[in-house]
């Protein structure tokens, strides 16, 4: 019960990486606002899940992208909940594009709009209730794609999650007066649906062979890998810890470079 009466905002909530987060941070004892952008049914079965530990839990739709929609899920989450302890920026997309000279305008604005931009909006909107609560805890999920691992095809997504890096240690910096704690964790290549966005199941199964073969623990991470490291980032045992990356990968060995 490392999270007992505390409440969590979790973006990109009703699957993969961000439901893990959810109904591990639940098992811990806090209550949790599942948020999400289009799937609503799926939002439903992690809340349904979560009262059923006996926690409470509500969903919420919001593009994170769009500030107005941010500033009205955090308002209703602290009308329903009266505080925020614990906001997790999971949301993201991606993109698959064949090559840079192919990357468009379009790509550039969704991608940075909702994995950057987004993040951004949910510190802004969160932070003024830590401030006065003098307590708060920020995980923001990049990515090794914005560490520089040799994957092709995802300049916008990369320079959006190495972006998201640097935002992690300026808000750190900015909110440590208040007792805000503010890291990010970098996940390598987990089995969730976003690597399959753009590619076809051969295309697919091959890239996991590839990277399984690139990690030194020689398997792909599963969600589980990162609710485990988001969790002690939430919990107080990670208290003298700010403006951190945290690389979740398996040791994965295919760095351009590793000076970030």
């Amino acid at each position: 019960m490392r999270l007992k009466d505390k409440v969590s905002l979790i973006t990109g909530a009703s699957r993969g990486i961000g439901k893990e987060i959810a109904l591990t941070f639940a098992r811990e004892g806090s209550n949790v606002i599942v948020n999400y952008s289009k799937n609503k049914d799926k939002a439903n079965g992690v809340v349904n899940e979560i009262i059923k530990m006996g926690r409470r839990a509500i969903c919420i739709q919001a593009n994170v992208g769009e500030k107005d929609e941010v500033f009205k899920m955090v308002e209703e989450v602290t009308k329903n909940f009266s505080k925020i302890d614990i906001l997790v920026n999971n949301a993201g997309i991606r993109w698959k594009t064949p090559n840079i000279l192919q990357v468009s305008k379009e790509e550039w604005e969704n991608v940075l709009g909702v994995n950057l931009l987004g993040t951004y909006y949910c510190v802004q909107a969160a932070a003024s209730f830590m401030i006065n609560q003098r307590y708060g805890k920020i995980i923001n999920i990049s990515s090794i794609g914005g560490i520089g691992t040799t994957t092709g095809g995802s300049v916008a997504y990369a320079t959006s999650k190495s972006a998201l890096i640097i935002l992690t240690r300026k808000v750190a910096y900015e909110l440590g007066e208040y007792n805000i704690n503010v890291n990010a964790i970098a996940p390598g290549m987990i089995r969730t649906d976003m690597p399959s966005v753009g590619r076809s199941k051969e295309e697919l199964e091959k890239i996991l062979k590839e990277k399984t073969r690139l990690a030194a623990l020689r398997r792909i991470g599963k969600p589980k890998d990162i609710a485990n490291v988001a969790l002690f980032l939430a919990s107080e045992e990670s208290s003298f810890i700010t403006g951190q990356v945290i690389v979740v990968d398996g040791g994965r060995f295919d760095y351009l470079s590793h000076g970030i």
